[in-house]
C-alpha cells in the first residue's frame, strides 16, 4: 500500500556468441574496457539495432568482431544481466562450422581475436583472470548443452 519510486535504465538488448572453431576451442575478443580499467577477455557479443532480429545481430557481430560466419547457429537461453537497474537482456548463441571471412569492425572498436582452448577459458575463469559474466554464464551454458 505504498508508493516508491523506481529508476531504471531501458536498454534495446544484446547477443553473445559462443563462437567454436572446433570442439574445444572457443574465439574470445581481448579489448580495454575503461569502466574497469583494463584488458578484458570476452566472448564477441553486441547490441541489438532498432528493428534487427537478434539472429541477424549475432551474425553481423560475428562477423565484424571476429571475421567469421557461422554455418550452424543455435539459441541457447535469454539472460538478464542487471535486474536492479536495466531491463537488459541477452540472447545467446552458439555458433559452430566457422569460417573466415575477414574482420570489419565499426570505427572506434579496438579489440583483438583470441582462440582460447575450453580448459584453458575454464581455468582462467577459476583463477578470477576471466571475470567477465559473459564468459562465464556462455561457458555454463556450452557444458550443459555438450553434456
Amino acid at each position: 500500500g505504498k508508493i516508491a519510486r523506481r529508476e531504471f535504465v531501458q536498454h534495446p538488448g544484446a547477443v553473445i556468441i559462443i563462437p567454436l572453431l572446433d570442439e574445444n576451442t572457443v574465439i574470445l575478443e581481448r579489448q580495454f574496457r575503461y569502466a574497469v580499467g583494463r584488458h578484458m577477455l570476452e566472448l564477441p557479443a553486441g547490441k541489438i539495432e532498432p528493428g534487427e532480429e537478434p539472429l541477424a545481430t549475432a551474425r553481423r557481430e560475428l562477423i565484424e568482431e571476429c571475421g567469421y560466419t557461422a554455418g550452424s547457429w543455435q539459441h541457447l537461453a535469454t539472460l538478464h544481466p542487471c535486474v536492479g537497474y536495466s531491463d537488459e537482456r541477452f540472447e545467446l548463441y552458439l555458433a559452430r562450422d566457422l569460417v573466415s571471412v575477414g574482420r570489419a569492425l565499426d570505427e572506434g572498436e579496438f579489440l583483438d581475436v583470441v582462440p582460447m582452448a575450453l580448459d584453458e577459458v575454464r581455468a582462467s575463469i577459476k583463477a578470477g583472470r576471466i571475470t567477465d559474466v559473459k564468459v562465464v554464464a556462455g561457458l555454463a551454458w556450452l557444458d550443459w548443452v555438450k553434456d
